[in-house]
């Protein structure tokens, strides 16, 4: 059995080492990859409290240069840096760790862009990357290797609280107002409205007190909202282990306080696919809620058996949920 978490820990989780130890410690994982690991001293007291090793993308030099991380009971074989280009906005971790059977397990770790106030909320950006991501892995096809991260897009067919999401960001502008600093790295108005749009602001900031206005924008941002990027990769062949496991659960992810949507992912290749046992949102651990730790909940995937022999899953199970 290998253990997988993939986890946003919000731009660095500089105050937050005790309760993210925590929530990581209640899944037991043998891999995370953490997303916006732009403190590299929690990285390295996270490997020392869970007894892991851990590689980053690189040194992050201050709290917006968002780098990755992977923290690994498993040896680790090589890692492998793949830096920002005219394709990627942000650097993709590579890493190969050796699992108890002596077979090698790839591990990309990714942080696509957010862009929400760019043309259809960013979605040509995070098309780009997606494309770009599997022109890298395509050197792994045919091998057990999984993606994970933050994708900063809805899946389709994926539920969309958007009036919750509203909600909460209204609540932290207000929050931001007396106290800016403390938010870094947290959506406000400004961020995920373009700047055209931006007169409409009074208006969206009123939505939250009408169950009725409530109902309209979730109708319309759901319709809105671009799942291009994860079509993508379902298209290349990669299974979202939540879907397949959970195909009637919503599975939201994001914002930990008023989950609305599901945007952390991990994705398995075809044949570690066959393998997966269990795949789940962690909202507490160990005492912890999960808002104490981050914006986001960690996702968990178990994978067991051994490729190539008799399989957990159906191969029709699989393609469904590449659809």
């Amino acid at each position: 059995m290998t253990r997988i978490l993939s986890y946003n820990i919000l731009v660095g989780a500089t105050r937050r080492v005790d309760p993210l130890t925590r929530m990581i410690q209640a899944a037991q994982p043998d891999v995370v990859g953490l997303v916006e690991a732009t403190n590299p001293r929690v990285i390295e007291e996270l490997a020392r409290r869970l007894d892991m090793q851990h590689v980053m993308s690189a040194n992050a030099r201050h709290l917006q240069d968002w780098q990755v991380a992977l923290l690994s009971r498993l040896p680790i074989v090589y890692t492998k840096t793949h830096y920002p280009s005219d394709k990627l906005t942000k650097p993709v971790l590579e890493v190969g760790v050796e699992e108890p059977d002596g077979k090698q397990l790839t591990v990309f770790v990714t942080h696509l862009s957010a862009a929400f106030n760019e043309g259809w909320a960013g979605d040509a950006i995070r098309r780009r990357e997606v494309r770009e991501l599997i022109r890298i892995m395509a050197a792994k096809r045919g091998t057990p290797h999984l993606i994970m991260g933050d994708f900063n897009s809805l899946a389709p067919g994926d539920a969309f609280k958007a009036s919750a999401l509203l909600r909460d960001i209204v609540q932290l502008d207000r929050r931001r107002q007396q106290n800016p600093a403390a938010l870094v790295g947290q959506p406000h108005l400004d961020f995920v409205v373009p700047r055209p749009l931006r007169f409409l602001n009074p208006l969206l900031r009123a939505i939250p007190d009408s169950r009725l206005l409530c109902t309209l924008f979730d109708w319309a941002a759901s319709l809105y909202a671009p799942r291009g990027s994860i079509s993508l990769l379902r298209s290349a062949g990669y299974v979202d282990c939540f879907r397949l496991k959970n195909p009637h659960s919503d599975g939201f992810s994001c914002p930990s306080d008023a989950p609305a949507g599901r945007i952390d992912y991990i994705f398995a290749s075809p044949e570690l696919a066959q393998c997966l046992s269990t795949c789940t949102i962690l909202a507490e651990g160990e005492g912890v809620r999960g808002e104490e730790a981050s914006d986001h909940l960690p996702v968990v995937a178990e994978f067991g058996g051994m490729v190539g022999e008799k399989t957990v899953l159906k191969n029709e199970d699989v393609e469904e949920a590449r659809i």
